[in-house]
């Protein structure tokens, strides 16, 4: 490393956040500029350990140690040279992911960690400032067809892998815009739109088709599909939301929080919203249910909808600052946690068992029933004697996750093996059906959107050697045994 005692220097800084109260009023992202010498200063908190960590707590595999010295050398081009050979989208990962590469650095064990999610962000945005991104058609066709079902992370990743192989890419999607996830799942103040059609414009540029607003299952057959391309990846994700099953769940104004959020955004992007359909927190005592992100994306939703009050339930007790004993590093830390969608107003409540929604005269939610936990280990509880009580709630968003991805509209064509939990079973990522393949939620389960984009390179060159024999693209393995080497 160039600066060998930057650890010991400096401490990890990160742009600022704009005022809570200015940002809820808009859409955009929320973070400020942030001096490129603060950025490279940061890099070089990098302690280029003898084992970087951070490499096994990164799905992608990203060499960070060396994009972290790039960086600090002032070298951008060097530096996206090497982020861009594990990771095709980091202009996504440096704004979205919850950084487990972060939680695995080695300096994070005694002081706060490297700030590799701003680096990333920085060397993405760095290298579209410099006109390092382009276009990059490949150099031939190889005369295979791959149609790429779904366009999220998953699916992009891996038609930009296929196509960079040679091969003919059609990416599919049911909506009338391309992104997934990233575009109908993600609040604009974490992702804004624009980053995501940026990134369109070059794959298209790059010779790979789209073809929106066409359901598979519905408007074409799966089997036909099967048959009019010489290989098939359902990058669908994981998208049957798990139902709160208890006595009044069925009552108006209880919905599932990808409904909200994809509302949300669709207000947001200009588009066209029947009344009948639309959902806002405005002027509501507003629940959420749940304490993930998708949670917290509710949470920052509601707020800019100018919701009376929000409120955000877990059942489990209220985590600890500091690892628990049996959470060791470079474990993924299970500790308290607290998002920007927190800090512009939220009353968050733990340890309480949802019981039961209660009705007006209208059939409408008008509270929620719960009973206070008491947990004797990690997973038996009893509830505390005369704690009930009832919740005022107008709006309740249910964000407990998802069950499975949505096979239904695809058994006509074929049955597929699916394991316990209901995802696509899988062999060196080719499901039961010979020439149809899976990435992503539908076979990992709901997850993070860098183990998405990691199964998609990964499925990419399964593709590619059951196409050709074998396959010159990257993936993980074959990078750690370059670096073994």
């Amino acid at each position: 490393m160039g600066k060998t005692d930057g650890f010991l220097l400096y401490t990890r800084e990160l742009p600022q956040a704009r005022d809570p109260k200015e940002r809820i009023n808009d859409s955009n992202e929320i973070y400020t500029s942030f001096p490129e010498e603060k950025t490279r200063q940061q890099a070089s908190r990098c302690m280029d350990c003898g084992v970087p960590f951070c490499h096994s707590g990164c799905p992608l595999g990203n060499q960070i140690p060396d994009f972290n010295d790039a960086v600090y050398e002032g070298e951008w081009e060097r530096a996206a040279q090497i982020l861009y050979s594990t990771n095709n989208f980091p202009e996504f990962t440096g704004r979205i992911c919850p950084a487990p590469c972060e939680s695995s650095c080695v300096l994070s064990i005694n002081k706060p960690a490297v700030a590799i999610e701003h680096i990333e962000k920085s060397i993405a945005e760095k290298s579209f400032e410099l006109g390092l991104v382009k276009p990059q058609p490949p150099l031939r066709r190889t005369g295979k067809k791959v149609a790429v079902v779904g366009s999220g992370p998953a699916g992009l990743a891996a038609a930009a892998q296929l196509n960079q192989a040679g091969h003919e890419v059609h990416v599919y999607d049911k909506d009338d815009k391309a992104g997934g996830l990233l575009r109908y799942g993600i609040p604009d103040f974490k992702l804004e739109k624009w980053v995501i059609d940026r990134r369109l414009d070059i794959l298209k540029e790059e010779g790979i088709h789209f073809h929106l607003g066409v359901s598979i299952g519905k408007d074409i057959t799966l089997k036909k599909l099967h048959r009019k391309y010489d290989a098939v990846l359902m990058a669908i994700g994981s998208s049957k939301p798990r139902v709160l099953d208890i006595p009044g769940n069925h009552l108006m104004g209880i919905h599932f929080a990808m409904d909200y959020l994809t509302l949300h955004n669709r207000r947001v992007a200009g588009e066209s919203i029947a009344p009948e359909e639309d959902l806002l927190a405005t002027d509501k005592h507003v629940l959420v249910i749940g304490g993930g992100d998708t949670g917290s994306d509710c949470v920052g939703t509601a707020n800019r909808q100018f919701a009376r009050s929000i409120s955000q339930l877990q059942y489990r007790n209220m985590p600890s600052t500091a690892r628990a004993p049996h959470n060791p590093w470079p474990e993924w830390p299970m500790t308290y946690t607290s998002s920007s969608s927190h800090e512009e107003g939220c009353e968050r409540s733990w340890g309480w068992l949802t019981k039961e929604f209660i009705a007006d005269e209208n059939g409408h939610v008008k509270g929620l029933k719960v009973v206070e936990l008491e947990w004797k280990n990690s997973y038996e509880y009893t509830e505390k004697p005369e704690s009930e009580k009832i919740l005022p709630c107008d709006l309740a968003l249910i964000a407990i996750g998802y069950e499975r991805p949505l096979l239904e509209s695809f058994k006509a064509s074929y049955q597929f093996e699916t394991d316990n939990r209901g995802n696509f079973k899988l062999q060196n990522w080719q499901t039961s059906v010979p020439g149809i393949f899976a990435a992503g939620d539908a076979y990992r389960g709901q997850s993070l959107v860098v183990w998405a984009i990691s199964d998609g390179r990964e499925a990419a060159r399964a593709i590619d050697t059951y196409l050709m024999g074998k396959s010159d693209l990257p993936s993980k393995e074959v990078s750690k045994l370059v670096l073994e080497g």
